[in-house]
């Protein structure tokens, strides 16, 4: 019971910081509708792939902001730390894996209500969605906050400060916007690139959701690489792998304080 409360109390905090930081807000929803709107809209008429260009940039604009903002969402482990948060929690009579389970489903539904929002804004601007499509949608915007919660524990674990989390996420991510199929199809990329991409963590997010987005439409082929219970499998091993690793690099970075 200790544990359920403090899981609960750990995530509620996290999503109350983010509802009282308006600039945040606006912030992570805007850039994404940029490109939806700017990136998919100018090469919706200008490339033809056999599918509506808009639509492949909206479901991985979708997909890629919800699992970036999870994954840079834990960057509050390090404030936490700063400002000697984190030593309190850890008196706590409760298990470290609570903590980071936590901070990781906190963040999960900052970004949901963020993936919520993009679905809503799509709809406003013509992205043609069905019920059951929104429907099949929605768990996937689960699983991909989930995915980058779990991933990015293990990326702010290992750094000291802030500054050094802003400073180096770009180029943790940047390689991924381009090789996980977010705005380009990746189906056709030379050998080395094609290795690298699968060792993505957000490729198997974006085509997860990719694949229940597109589920028993004629674009499914021609938009998604692997199957929806293989892109489950492999976001639920990151997931579990990387709260396993990363608490333990956490714990064990408070510990040596």
């Amino acid at each position: 019971m200790n544990d359920l409360h403090a899981f609960t109390a750990i995530a509620y905090r996290d999503l109350l910081k983010f509802l009282r930081d308006r600039p945040r807000i606006v912030g992570t929803l805007v850039f994404p509708l940029i490109f939806i709107v700017i990136l998919g809209g100018a090469f919706k008429t200008m490339v033809d792939l056999g599918y509506d260009f808009q639509v492949y940039v909206f479901t991985g604009i979708l997909a890629q902001t919800v699992w970036q903002s999870s994954a840079l969402g834990l960057v509050s482990l390090i404030e936490d730390r700063e400002n000697d948060f984190s030593q309190t929690i850890f008196v706590a009579p409760i298990r470290r894996t609570t903590i980071a389970l936590g901070k990781i489903f906190g963040e999960s539904l900052v970004s949901m209500a963020q993936g919520i929002a993009i679905l809503f804004f799509g709809l406003l601007i013509g992205i043609p969605m069905s019920v059951d499509q929104v429907l099949r949608t929605l768990p996937l915007v689960a699983v991909a906050s989930l995915a980058g919660g779990a991933v990015g524990l293990v990326f702010m674990a290992n750094l000291k400060s802030q500054r050094a989390a802003n400073q180096i996420f770009p180029f943790f991510i940047l390689p991924q916007f381009f090789l996980a199929g977010v705005l380009n199809p990746i189906n056709e990329l030379p050998p080395y690139l094609d290795l690298a991409s699968r060792l993505m963590p957000l490729r198997y997010v974006v085509d997860g959701l990719r694949g229940a987005f597109y589920a028993g439409m004629p674009e499914y082929d021609l938009t998604v690489q692997a199957s929806g219970a293989t892109n489950f499998a492999i976001n639920t091993v990151i997931f579990l792998v990387c709260v396993v690793v990363g608490t333990a690099m956490f714990v064990r970075r408070e510990r040596n304080r």
